[in-house]
């Protein structure tokens, strides 16, 4: 697109959980942009749901009925992660703008070819990397980058969910390490702003049993290590009792910065049988609701003044290559650098 875009036409493709998210926060809140039209394969429900926005925007079963469009700038792929090699390959070639849902692609090759691909095309191309975009933990980034606790020396990442999700889900996720994990992988390269360098990884099944029939876990603790000598500790459960447990630390040379769990309210009670508080809010929707809006705002902004997008390709690769080291790692029961997994890559030993 071309400088000093006033409004970003968006076709939204897929209209699952986040799709529906994307929709609302377009339509309501995000200046700049607007919602042209969606797809979806399940188009009745997707019908449905977009009369309750605005029955102005159209709705298709067959995404590339959004891609031939020539009044859609740009995409958001919220569709299945199956289907994101297709749907990437045809908005580059029809040179469409790109915000795509985590992860990029199934495997590191159709990654990287994809990566290439949207480079030679020219258009722009963001990972939906969301919690990079949350108020709380952009203070956190702030204060390391502006200083306040020196050079990070130890990070600490609580990353657990309030309930497991049903196990067809947990079939077809890749495992938590993939799934869940993911996420703190590339917070932890955007708190320490430095690459990691080496994994090791171990987990039990300690929530629910049948886990073990398809070869997960549902509760691990990762440690790291980054190039400038930093470590990292991760600790993921598929199941706290007491709600979505989502804190951070960083500790430096200077002090340290963290980042604890939002409640609906900060009312505490102090009676004679203790001290007590609301629960932590339930799940990503409640927690992050905030970096779901910023992340679409900073894709239009990027795509309005013409900037490369904060989370770029390579931002979206680098966590899956962490995700098959922590795997590697729990199954041989060592540490693995980050460079043997890239090695494995190139010589086509992914396993």
């Amino acid at each position: 697109m071309s400088d000093l875009v006033k409004e970003v036409r968006i076709g939204i493709i897929g209209m699952g959980r986040q799709g529906k998210i994307h929709s609302r926060n377009i339509v309501s809140r995000i200046e700049g942009a607007r919602l042209v039209c969606v797809s979806d394969i399940y188009i009745d429900s997707a019908k449905e749901f977009v009369a309750s926005l605005d029955r102005s925007i159209d709705v298709y079963e067959d995404y590339r009925d959004i891609i031939k469009r020539e009044d859609v700038d740009a995409v958001i792929i919220a569709s299945p992660t199956t289907t994101h090699e297709q749907v990437i390959t045809d908005a580059a070639i029809a040179n469409k703008d790109i915000f795509c849902e985590k992860p990029i692609a199934p495997d590191l090759a159709t990654t990287d070819r994809l990566i290439e691909l949207v480079e030679k095309t020219g258009v722009k191309f963001m990972v939906g990397f969301n919690r990079r975009f949350d108020p709380t933990f952009k203070r956190v980034k702030d204060l390391v980058v502006n200083g306040n606790v020196g050079e990070p020396q130890i990070l600490l990442i609580t990353s657990r969910d309030p309930a497991p999700p049903h196990l067809e889900y947990l079939k077809a996720s890749g495992g938590i390490f993939f799934d869940t994990t993911i996420h703190d992988f590339d917070m932890a390269r955007y708190l320490v702003d430095d690459e990691v360098t080496e994994v090791y990884a171990t987990g039990n099944v300690l929530v629910d049993p049948r886990v073990k029939e398809f070869g997960d876990l549902d509760t691990t603790m990762v440690t790291l290590k980054f190039k400038n000598g930093a470590i990292a500790s991760i600790n993921n459960s598929r199941q706290a009792v007491y709600g979505y447990d989502q804190r951070v630390e960083v500790f430096g040379s200077k002090g340290s910065a963290q980042a604890f769990n939002e409640t609906p309210n900060t009312v505490m009670l102090f009676d004679e049988d203790g001290v007590h508080s609301d629960k932590p809010l339930y799940f990503n929707e409640q927690r992050y609701p905030e970096s779901f809006v910023n992340e679409v705002s900073a894709f239009v902004e990027c795509i309005r003044n013409n900037t490369a997008p904060p989370v770029a390709g390579i931002d979206g690769k680098i966590p899956v290559l962490m995700a098959m080291a922590a795997k590697k790692s729990f199954d041989e029961n060592r540490p693995i650098t980050i460079d043997s997994i890239q090695a494995e890559v190139k010589g086509g030993n992914t396993r």
